[in-house]
This record gives structure tokens, sequence and C-alpha cells, in this order.
């Protein structure tokens, strides 16, 4: 029986995804032994990196805070990633292997129980950014 692309291709999807979670694992491990060590997530689809602090709105950094990012991109934007990561005791985190030009950005969502903050980056315009993003009270 011949093999087709599309086995191929899903035979590939299904190894990087189980290399991600691995990676992932390895990454919660480590910054879960030291809690002032900035967490990384690895997009590996380019070459931007987006550095985010996360603050209450009085400005005290946030542990434990969720930062994520839906990333369409490719021909059509028929690749799509999701990426999430928790900030540190100091309220960071980093996010690498951004892309380099996207058809419409990244939008980053950050939230900690009832906070929630966003922050939007053109990674064609600023492909190292840096943002704080002050956590605000969910609108009810």
């Amino acid at each position: 029986m011949p093999i087709s692309k599309r086995h191929i291709f899903q035979s590939c999807a299904g190894a990087l995804a189980l290399l991600f979670v691995t990676s992932l694992q390895a990454q919660n491990a480590s910054s879960a032994a030291d809690p002032k060590s900035v967490p990384v997530i690895d997009g590996a689809i380019g070459t931007c990196s987006a550095d985010f602090t996360i603050t209450d709105a009085a400005g005290a950094p946030v542990y434990a805070a969720s930062i994520r990012v839906h990333i369409a991109y490719g021909f059509l934007n028929a690749h799509k990633l999701d990426l999430e990561i928790g900030t540190n005791a100091d309220g960071k985190a980093r996010f690498i292997g951004l892309p380099e030009k996207l058809k419409q950005g990244l939008f980053f969502q950050a939230s900690e129980g009832k906070r929630e903050g966003s922050a939007f980056d053109d990674t064609g315009k600023t492909c190292k950014a840096n943002f704080t993003i002050a956590l605000e009270r969910k609108a009810q």
C-alpha cells in the first residue's frame, strides 16, 4: 500500500505535537523549580519575540497570570498555532520564535482570576516587543 502525502503530513504533525508537549513539560518543570526564572515558550516559526510584565492595577507583579496568543500564518493563514504561558513571581514571561510577517498581527490576552488585559503586536514593525499589561477586573 503506497504512503500518501496526507499520511506523511499527519505523522509529522503528530511527532511535532509530541515534541512540543515534551518541551513544554520540561520548561514547566524547570520554571517550577525557580520562581524567579523567566518562563519562555518557543513558537518555532520565526525570529521575533515578545517579553511581558503582568501587573495588577497598582503596578505590583502578578504571579501565575496566563498569557495566550493565537497565531494564524502561512499561505491563506492555513497554519494555526495556540501558545499559552504563565508568569513567574516577578510577573514576567517571554514568547520567542514568533513569525516576522503576519497579515493580522498578534493579539495577546493575559488573565488571572477575574482580572484580564491585552496587548497587540505587529511583528513586521516591532519584532522584539516589550509589553507591560495591567490586569483589570472583567466587566460584568
